[in-house]
């Protein structure tokens, strides 16, 4: 597939705070709009950030990125989101603070920027409708007819059934990790049905993907990589060194960034699985979901490009 301009990321943008007390730029929307930008993408990032330091901290470090900044709004009442991330071993959990910025992103002013191309396709996640005021703006640019890659977020409290089931079948593309297949696709109340071998996520994840109408359904699985399920089947990737991880936040948004660049350029679902398990790697080995370090996608780009 192609398009006029860049792609189209919607949501949230915080800062990630490790107990170690350092602070790093995050949110998954975020993260897949700076991984895109790396790639030379180009992506059109929509969010909203308070009148505040960090606010000014986050649009300062992606204008030194070279992102566009006509999307991030600013809002006078509302702080910069902040996220609080503890860890049990490599795997993070967040304490996600409400009446952020980004909760009440403006769907007038997003859908204004609109007029200016027409974008390949539109992201976003499941967090940024946890309050209906960007809620209501998301509903206003999937109007458009945009193909929608949705990143489920399963992040208690912060999601209701009904809503994600919608957003569900308005997605062409979907993720999610392996905890959330399993909330998700359950026959059950209890929300377990298997053992979670390798067949077992399969069948799961073609039964959510099947249920929704998905052409893709990607399922990261942490240490053991990510299935790819189409119509057609599965696809499957593992990274080849899990040595030296530093933390796993923001591996799933790496692979969402891999993943959308080559439904962008036409790839393969083998060279996309592995691909995207690549740069996923890449963002384990250091803290935080994003690095300022443009050699790293130059490095990618110059292989994958063989």
């Amino acid at each position: 597939m192609d398009s006029s301009c860049g792609p189209l990321v919607f949501g949230e943008a915080l800062y990630d705070s490790f107990p170690d007390g350092s602070a790093v730029l995050g949110g998954a929307p975020f993260n897949v709009a700076w991984h895109l930008q790396g790639f030379g993408l180009a992506p059109l990032f929509i969010t909203r950030v308070g009148r505040d330091e960090l606010g000014e901290r986050m649009i300062a470090a992606m204008r030194a990125w070279g992102m566009d900044t006509r999307g991030v709004q600013t809002d006078p009442r509302h702080p910069t989101g902040s996220v609080a991330v503890s860890f049990r071993g490599h795997e993070p959990s967040f304490s996600i603070v409400p009446e952020q910025a980004y909760d009440f992103i403006d769907g007038e002013l997003a859908a204004a920027l609109m007029q200016d191309g027409s974008p390949g396709l539109l992201y976003h996640g499941s967090l940024i409708a946890r309050h209906s005021a960007s809620r209501d703006a998301l509903a206003r640019l999937r109007s458009a007819g945009l193909s929608v890659f949705l990143d489920v977020n399963l992040r208690a409290p912060w999601w209701q059934r009904p809503w994600l089931d919608d957003a569900l079948r308005s997605a062409r593309w979907g993720k999610v990790n392996e905890h959330e297949l399993r909330v998700l696709a359950a026959p059950d109340a209890t929300g377990d049905d298997g053992d979670d071998g390798d067949d077992d996520v399969s069948a799961r994840g073609q039964r959510l993907r099947r249920e929704y109408g998905l052409e893709l359904l990607v399922v990261t699985r942490g240490a053991a990589g990510a299935l790819l399920l189409t119509a057609a089947g599965a696809t499957a990737a593992a990274p080849h060194d899990t040595a030296a991880i530093v933390d796993t936040v923001g591996a799933g948004d790496a692979f969402s960034a891999v993943t959308i660049l080559g439904l962008l350029r036409g790839w393969s679902l083998p060279q996309m699985a592995v691909r995207a398990v690549e740069l996923a790697g890449a963002v384990c080995r250091m803290r935080g979901a994003t690095g300022h370090d443009r050699a790293l996608y130059q490095k990618h780009l110059l292989r994958w490009a063989t």
